[in-house]
């Protein structure tokens, strides 16, 4: 009887103890004692956690659609049959241009850039480029040969910035969009311009000499700003960076202070040649970092539209001697700095360069690729336009054939038949 009474005793402690409920929580409960952890910060959780700029990523949205629409233009020039293209064909280069939906939809989306028709012969569906994106293509190529003097000087200050004024020409093949360069940049300025550029070998070029005119950065015209406007000190404006946060950035106990012993903070300018900071030293972690935020600040400023991917950022590092992770030093200073993750890759803006997603200084190429994200914007909007225009033109070439400006299928019979008729009266 008491060996059965010890062993209920025995199961109900299992019981209570099973039952969470039930256990007591102590110090030196060791299976429920938790250790606090500080949280990590590192480039994925400030990625998550950023403030959204709305209208940067709508931006950004339009200008995925954009290079894909290019894509596909690119492959329909370089058939050799014609200026268009069977819809069936193009279903094939989905993977390669990036689209999720099916072309049929995404070609109908754009009645603007694209004109889908019926194949007189073959009775096939087919899509060719409208004139008026057409026309806003032959603008960007003007655009970009009339600039070529300021494509030289775009080059000149990249290799002014990298540690031996050598660039990889895959680099600034990668950022060849972004800088407004020609798309034969090799021969039609390398080559051309042999008194400031040396090719090294097939993937090398390194700078002649430097020129000292080019050797300011484009910060330093907003630092003199500040100096002589805003009346502050040199001290305050000598190293500093303009900063903008984004709508609803919270900003943290003791960030002013951070910010502004950071904006006093000396650093190693882009285009300065002087001695390797020591990152082991009291505040060298903080200057090498600032020296890699000011080059790419001014290779964001060199680009035309302020933007350019962050991948491909990663390879200036060796040539700039930003041995850091650039992401995350990108979001750190989210005032300078905006990364957007619409599409399949990340980009970073320059913050400053913008007011309500659009640029603050037009250039020449920028406004001609505006013009085309408006007719990316309009979709399906103003095609009774279109079609109204399309009859009047056709109308316009019926009464040209009546004046008789363009021959009519069967006016070679009226000859004949005069003559015939000639020769009978003869007789």
């Amino acid at each position: 009887m008491r060996l059965l009474q010890t062993l209920a005793d025995i199961l109900a402690r299992n019981k209570l103890s099973s039952d969470p409920s039930t256990q007591l929580f102590g110090p030196f409960n060791s299976r429920f004692q938790r250790r606090w952890r500080k949280p990590t910060v590192n480039a994925r959780t400030r990625l998550e956690g950023r403030t959204l700029d709305t209208k940067l990523d709508k931006l950004l949205i339009n200008l995925v659609k954009l290079k894909a629409i290019l894509s596909l233009e690119h492959l329909m020039s370089t058939r050799k049959r014609g200026p268009f293209t069977s819809v069936q064909l193009m279903s094939r280069w989905r993977s390669i241009v990036g689209i999720n939906v099916s072309i049929g939809a995404f070609i109908h989306k754009y009645p603007h850039i694209f004109k889908v028709f019926n194949h007189p012969i073959q009775r096939n569906l087919c899509c060719r480029i409208t004139g008026e994106m057409k026309g806003l293509l032959e603008d960007e190529e003007r655009a970009v040969r009339m600039l070529e003097l300021d494509s030289v000087r775009k080059i000149k200050k990249l290799l002014m910035m990298s540690v031996n004024g050598q660039l990889h020409i895959h680099a600034l093949r990668l950022i060849q969009r972004e800088l407004g360069l020609p798309s034969d940049f090799r021969e039609s300025i390398l080559a051309k311009y042999s008194g400031d550029f040396r090719l090294v070998n097939l993937e090398i070029v390194e700078l002649v000499d430097r020129d000292k005119e080019l050797g300011v950065a484009v910060i330093e015209k907003w630092r003199e700003n500040e100096f002589t406007e805003k009346w502050l000190s040199e001290y305050e404006t000598r190293y500093a960076f303009p900063i903008s946060f984004p709508t609803g950035f919270i900003i943290g106990r003791g960030m002013r202070e951070k910010m502004k012993n950071w904006q006093r903070l000396p650093y190693v300018k882009p285009y300065e040649r002087k001695e390797a900071v020591r990152v082991r030293t009291c505040g060298g972690l903080e200057r090498f970092e600032k020296h890699a935020v000011g080059i790419i600040h001014e290779l964001l400023c060199l680009t035309v539209e302020k933007l350019v991917e962050v991948e491909r950022l990663a390879h200036f590092r060796k040539d700039f001697a930003m041995e850091v992770n650039i992401r995350e030093l990108i979001l750190k200073h989210p005032g300078i700095f905006y990364i957007s993750i619409k599409g399949s890759s990340q980009v970073v803006f320059l913050r400053e360069a913008y007011s309500r997603g659009c640029l603050v200084e037009p250039n020449p190429i920028y406004v001609v690729r505006r013009r085309m994200l408006e007719l990316i914007s309009m979709g399906c909007r103003n095609t009774r336009a279109l079609s109204a225009s399309k009859e009047t033109q056709e109308k316009k070439l019926e009464y040209r054939g009546h004046e008789g400006v363009s021959a009519r299928d069967g006016d070679w019979v009226l000859p004949i038949l005069e003559s015939a008729k000639d020769w009978s009266l003869e007789r």
